[in-house]
């Protein structure tokens, strides 16, 4: 756990010191990124490092996908996300040696990520081993208002006291295919890709160059460009050169002590599966000279104008833990890098910070990330959800290799191909299906977007319900049961009846029937029948739903309740996660929960039960789970808070959002979890906040545990602004024009009147300038509540 490393500051990540034993995680939490372009927080001068990291969204190889025993419907290649050319580079000589913080002496290093800002900033003050001594300091940021665009100033100076002139040389690059560190055991990572990008072009002039590469199997061409803008002694020489996976810009000079040389680098990055390598360069070229125009100064600018316009929708302010405060926004920072300019592509587990799980993306996306986006930014998710739609036809087509009609949407993917080659844990996923349909039923309701509902949701809604209509079936006594499936706990596979996956989908084939009746056009053209529109109420009506009325709890899935319980007390610690130390078959016969599936079912549908049932499941499937996901704590905090164990939420939301800053999983150096820290947002807002919608009502529950002195934060309805300020007692209720974010991603409001909102069981009225102010109920007892042994939550046992 590296949280100690940092200062504790609310709007930035500061480190004080250089570890170098931890550079795999700095790495991945100073990855700065927009949603297109991604760069881990590799040092300028690229080594030492564990992972260099520079990626473009959706920009990947193809790679074979073998099976020990092959199967029909079998995926056959998988998808990774691509290194591309890393502009990162800044190298350094100073009298000819260079700038390797392993060698001569570092007297200062600090870096620090400014979450208002938007810039990483790097301090460092070394000597080299013949003696010389330099100041550096760079910034860098990859800019919100231009996609396609990254920047970095690179600034060295010899202090006043220095004992000679340096002989400086600086050689910024632009360099293709890295040799990437060999990755090996944990299945969950990435495996590293050799040389995948076949030179096509190169071109350089005086300050800068140019580069096109065409992967090898997947056939997508990238272009990359650097340009720089140099200040420093007017005897300065500057000059470039571009091989076919190599650009270079020198620059030499000599410095006297007390004179400093600074040079500003403007990166440019696209990539196409269909445009010609001009259209490329053209591309890359005019995205540079924009840069160029805007400049250094007007680049930070706007950085700081967009990030400035989402904080004010989207920060979350609570007193009484610093360290949770910068925890909170950090998270806030990093889902926002991950989604704010993927405009139709997907965003993935790990958003631009890493290779883990090979840059794919899962349905954890549409179930924490979205929502946040939705009430914040909505545009983002809507963007997200046309990059679903755009991967309907090979939805189709695979739910038709499987006999189904419909759409069977990949569980993970970059494209849209399934390239899970585990099927118990890919393809019978099919909840995915329903978790799509959920994100777009949300985003239309907490928008009113009936266009997008119209052109992208009917489609997406009525596939998705086709999918159930014939996964499912209607037995002998007339009950829909949905049979053979994978629910979100991955520790169970192949289960009848989940309860998760039936609720979604029941969900999924009443909001389709509705679409269909709303767009009668849509339907028309999509071949929906009224017969099929009935034939979906019909088996969302008669889903199955079990119930152990024996122990008075619903099981995970049918029979989950009788299987053995898994002997937690002969579990040493160093075996989890169990999926790395123990046989699937063994998990997947056992009361032993990964993620809390039947929770997360509570969450997403909170009227298919009673406030005794969830009291009761809670509790139940507390005593099983054990969290070897970092998509559980986000969710249980969410439960904890509604069935009244309010510190134990707490516990939940610090591990939520901690999961990376702490590196709690030990393996954030693979890339940020964005689900996991996207579910803070959800801890918050749906926990500590009550928040939920009940026959289109938005209503709110808020409580407070002990931890927490006051909560403020903001959520977009439908065009509007709601702002909550939740005390111990009382809770105020504003109601705002929302700040209009800059560029594409801008959303203004849409009506002037009223909202009708929901305190605790109490309707109210809301309009802008009259605040309200209700009193929040007492927290109902519900008792103790307990975790398999050893597995209580983890900021609980750091400070037993």
């Amino acid at each position: 756990m590296i949280s100690n490393a940092f200062t504790v500051d609310p709007w930035s990540v500061h480190e004080p010191e250089l570890d170098v034993d931890l550079l795999g995680q700095t790495e991945s939490l100073f990855a700065l990124a927009n949603g297109h372009v991604g760069m881990r927080g590799n040092l300028d001068e690229g080594e030492p490092h564990r992972m260099p990291g520079t990626y473009l969204n959706s920009f990947f190889e193809s790679r074979p996908l073998p099976h020990a025993e092959g199967g029909f419907g079998f995926p056959e290649e998988n998808q990774t996300l691509v290194n591309v050319p890393n502009g990162k580079l800044i190298r350094l000589l100073v009298d000819d040696e260079p700038l390797d913080v392993r060698y001569g002496e570092v007297h200062d290093h600090q870096r620090t990520l400014d979450m208002r800002s938007g810039l990483l900033t790097r301090h460092v003050e070394w000597t080299s081993p013949n003696g010389q001594r330099v100041d550096v300091t760079s910034q860098r940021l990859v800019s919100f208002s231009q996609r396609a665009v990254a920047a970095i100033s690179y600034e060295v100076s010899i202090p006043e006291d220095a004992r000679s002139d340096a002989l400086l040389v600086v050689q910024s690059e632009l360099f293709a295919n890295e040799q990437m560190p060999e990755i090996t055991g944990d299945p969950r990572v990435a495996a590293a890709l050799t040389k995948p990008l076949a030179p096509e072009h190169n071109s350089h002039s005086t300050y800068g160059a140019r580069m096109t590469h065409q992967t090898k199997r997947s056939e997508l061409r990238v272009g990359a460009a650097m340009e720089h803008q140099v200040f420093g002694p007017d005897d300065m020489q500057v000059e470039s050169s571009c091989s076919k996976n190599v650009g270079r810009t020198t620059v030499i000079c000599r410095l006297r002590p007390g004179q400093s040389l600074r040079i500003v680098k403007y990166l440019a990055y696209g990539w196409s599966s269909t445009r010609s390598q001009p259209a490329i360069v053209d591309q890359v070229e005019a995205a540079l000279d924009a840069s160029l125009y805007t400049g250094w100064e007007g680049l930070v600018a706007a950085q700081r104008e967009y990030l400035d316009a989402y904080w004010a929708r989207a920060d979350i302010e609570i007193d009484g833990d610093p360290r949770m405060q910068q925890a909170i926004r950090f998270s806030l920072f990093h889902v926002l890098q991950a989604g704010a300019r993927s405009e139709k592509r997907a965003i993935g587990a790990k958003g631009l910070t890493g290779q883990g799980y090979d840059g794919h993306s899962f349905w954890d996306c549409e179930t924490f990330v979205l929502p946040l986006f939705m009430h914040t930014n909505p545009n983002v998710a809507a963007d997200a959800l046309r990059w679903r739609h755009s991967t309907l036809g090979i939805a189709r087509a695979h739910a038709e290799t499987l006999g189904l009609a419909g759409a069977a949407f990949a569980w993970r993917t970059i494209r849209g191909e399934e390239c899970s080659g585990y099927w118990p844990a890919g393809t019978a996923a099919f909840h995915v299906n329903a978790d799509i349909a959920d994100a777009v039923l949300r985003y239309v309701a907490a928008t009113e977007d009936t266009e997008f509902e119209r052109e992208i949701g009917v489609d997406l809604l009525v596939d998705t319900a086709r999918l159930w209509r014939s996964l499912g079936h209607h037995d002998s006594e007339s009950n829909f049961r949905i049979d053979g499936v994978t629910g979100p706990d991955e520790y169970s596979s192949i289960a009848d009846n989940n309860v998760y996956t039936n609720l979604m989908a029941q969900r999924n084939l009443r909001g389709a029937a509705a679409a269909a009746v709303r767009h009668p056009r849509e339907a028309e053209r999509l071949g929906v029948s009224s017969e099929e529109v009935a034939s979906w109420r019909a088996a969302a009506n008669a889903m199955v739903i079990p119930f152990d009325e024996k122990l008075g709890v619903h099981p995970q899935a049918e029979g989950f309740t009788s299987h053995a319980h898994w002997n937690f007390e002969k579990t040493p610690e160093e075996n989890y996660p169990l999926l790395l130390n123990y046989p699937y078959f063994d998990l997947y016969r056992k009361q032993v929960v990964k993620q809390p599936d039947l929770v997360l079912a509570m969450v997403q549908c909170p009227d298919a039960f009673t406030p005794e049932q969830k009291a009761a499941n809670f509790a139940y499937y507390e005593r099983i789970t054990v969290r070897d996901s970092s998509l559980s704590p986000g969710t249980l905090a969410v439960m904890a808070t509604e069935t009244g164990h309010l510190d134990l939420a707490y516990d939940y939301l610090c591990e939520a959002v901690q999961m990376d800053l702490a590196d709690l999983e030990n393996n954030v150096r693979d890339g940020i979890h964005l689900a996991a820290v996207a579910s803070g947002w959800t801890a918050i807002v749906q926990g500590l906040g009550g928040m939920r919608t009940h026959d289109g009502t938005l209503t709110f529950a808020p409580r407070l545990p002990s931890a927490v002195a006051g909560l403020r934060f903001r959520v977009l309805w439908r065009g509007r602004s709601i702002h909550l300020d939740v005390g111990h007692g009382e809770a105020t209720y504003s109601l705002e024009e929302p700040v209009t974010m800059p560029g594409p991603a801008g959303m203004s409001a849409t009506s002037s009147e009223s909202l009708e909102l929901r305190h605790h069981d109490e309707d109210f009225q809301l309009t802008a300038g009259e605040p309200l102010t209700f009193e929040i109920p007492p927290t109902p007892s519900r008792g103790t509540i307990e975790q398999p042994p050893g597995r209580a939550p983890l900021f609980r046992r750091m400070h037993q």
